[in-house]
């Protein structure tokens, strides 16, 4: 299972924009990244790390997922019929 991410972005009362991460869970099959993707996407200087299907009328346009305790960034997202392929890269900690 993953959980897809979603933010919103609020204002407090003093104008500070705050973002507040909603996760929701969803079953998904975890499939293999082709080394074809992987290259294509690193001439892009994406590095696609992880790669799942799900039912499309799941995903609902997230761009982070959670599996495992480590959050992705979606960079690639293909829909079949009733499934969707979400292809993802780890997202590194700033600092």
């Amino acid at each position: 299972m993953i959980y897809l991410l979603s933010v919103t972005v609020t204002e407090d009362e003093i104008g500070n924009q705050v973002e507040t991460v909603t996760e929701r869970m969803v079953f998904a099959n975890e499939l293999a990244v082709s080394a074809e993707e992987f290259y294509s996407a690193g001439q892009a200087g994406l590095r696609p790390t992880k790669r799942f299907e799900i039912y499309a009328l799941e995903y609902q346009g997230e761009e982070r997922l959670k599996h495992d305790g480590v959050i992705y960034r979606i960079i690639r997202v293909e829909t079949r019929g009733e499934k969707t392929r979400i292809t993802c890269e780890k997202v590194v900690a700033d600092g």
